[in-house]
């Protein structure tokens, strides 16, 4: 498991970079986690429509955090789909919330060769992050950087799934760490008319 979990070197991060913007993402190096929540903060205009994906990176770098205190100045909105106890009203909700302005996350593997990919067990995410919503921010740590898309796929059900059933179990929940899709973002096309940007920090984070 060393190999999905060390930090990548510096070189291999810029070259990672590059074949990233080459595929139509705006992708940048925080050095810490405390970097990367100021800059995240930075690209997220006050009175956007905000939804985010479930994410320990997010809460390792203290967005979570964030967010609870109530005065960030979003219209966030994953408490009202959570106080929405109907289950067919909160389903609609959680619908709407892919047309979010920002959809923030974290991703599962990125490849040196710029492919990102995702895993989920709902999706409830992905769709945002395929095509619905105007601005998509990801934040993950560098240590999910591997050599190639084949690599990226081994790690998201070699690591990162036996990571998210152990958690699951641990909640008392083990349907909620069975994996239900994977969405390889190959490139963003630029007649889409949006952005889609990945904070990379220069720290292990998340799984």
């Amino acid at each position: 498991m060393t190999a999905y979990t060390a930090i990548a070197e510096r070189d291999l991060l810029e070259k990672t970079i590059i074949a990233i913007g080459a595929r139509g993402i705006a992708a940048e190096l925080a050095q810490t986690r405390t970097d990367a929540l100021e800059r995240l903060k930075e690209l997220i205009p006050a009175g956007s429509t905000l939804m985010t994906g479930a994410s320990a990176t997010l809460r390792e770098i203290g967005f979570d955090a964030e967010l609870a205190g109530q005065d960030h100045g979003w219209n966030y909105l994953r408490p009202g789909i959570l106080a929405e106890k109907d289950p067919a009203a909160q389903l609609g909700l959680r619908r709407s919330a892919a047309l979010a302005d920002y959809f923030v996350g974290s991703v599962q593997a990125i490849a040196e060769t710029g492919e990102i990919v995702a895993a989920s067990g709902s999706g409830s995410q992905l769709a945002a992050y395929a095509y619905s919503s105007a601005h998509i921010i990801w934040v993950a740590g560098v240590q999910k950087v591997v050599p190639g898309l084949e690599a990226a796929l081994r790690r998201v059900r070699e690591y990162c799934v036996p990571k998210v059933e152990e958690m699951a179990r641990g909640m008392g929940r083990p349907e909620l760490g069975a994996l239900g899709k994977i969405l390889i973002f190959e490139r963003e096309m630029p007649y889409v008319s949006r952005s889609v940007r990945l904070i990379l920090v220069n720290e292990a984070l998340g799984f």
